[in-house]
């Protein structure tokens, strides 16, 4: 592991982190660098399991910060943790189940689809907010409304803990559902949720051992910086602007491992 290899990882878990912190999408950043890096020393499809789990556990801790940063706003639909706290994390143990203990083939077969999905639920997010209705005030759901939005939130923890990318805009979207319109309030229970499935995939990716620790400890450490930096300093940033890197670094990438695969 050259100290270049390193330096930009690094850098790309601070911009992925701050991306991540602005707007979502980080993954789509810190992944494909981690396969470059550690196809180096593994088999390709083995390269992109440790990439998986090496992303997750070193974009955690700014996942963490986020949420942190918003528990002021988290009162106003704390009342809902409880109904999606449970599948959050359930969901997130069997995804990333489901890269640890099934062939590395199956998942490398997968990513280019993973990527495309996760670019295109970035680039329709205006349009997925306008028809969910986000930041429109509607009556709570009860009953077999509440049970499926449950279910969703489940089924959104097993695709966090298998990917993760663009579980934000899922979840922001099911929020939306259920009628909630405070679109602060609505990022604080995300970024709780999301720390739920997030943290249940670390601890599986931490007992399976898939991680490479020389690679994953630096890239925390510039990735709370970079999630810092971005929290302090995004307004001055035309969110557009970041909106499009993200969604043309996705787009590129898919077309990238559809070719190569």
């Amino acid at each position: 592991m050259t100290a270049m290899d390193l330096t930009i990882l690094c850098l790309t878990a601070a911009v992925g982190a701050g991306i991540n912190a602005v707007a979502g999408g980080g993954t789509l950043l810190t992944f494909p660098a981690l396969i470059g890096i550690l196809s180096k020393h593994y088999e390709p499809d083995v390269a992109k399991v440790w990439a998986n789990g090496t992303s997750t556990v070193a974009l955690f801790p700014a996942t963490l910060a986020a949420s942190w940063g918003l528990r002021r706003e988290f009162v106003t639909y704390g009342h809902w943790a409880k109904k999606l706290i449970p599948p959050s994390i359930i969901g997130g143990v069997l995804g990333t189940l489901l890269v640890t203990e099934f062939p590395e083939k199956i998942f490398a077969a997968l990513v280019p689809y993973l990527i495309l999905m996760a670019a295109s639920l970035f680039a329709l997010q205006p349009v997925i907010a306008r028809t969910m209705g986000i930041g429109k005030a509607h009556e709570e759901p009860h009953g077999r409304t509440v049970v499926g939005v449950v279910i969703f939130q489940f089924i959104v923890g097993v695709y966090g803990g298998y990917f993760g990318a663009g579980i934000g805009i899922l979840m922001l979207s099911a929020l939306a559902m259920m009628g909630m319109s405070d679109i602060h309030g609505m990022n604080a229970l995300k970024g709780l949720l999301a720390g739920c499935v997030n943290g249940a995939s670390v601890a599986v990716w931490l007992s399976r051992g898939k991680i490479e620790w020389r690679l994953a400890i630096p890239m925390a450490i510039f990735g709370r910086l970079g999630a810092f930096l971005a929290a302090t300093y995004s307004r001055r940033l035309p969110k557009a602007v970041i909106r499009w890197f993200v969604i043309c670094i996705g787009f590129t990438l898919a077309a990238y491992y559809f070719l190569s695969g």
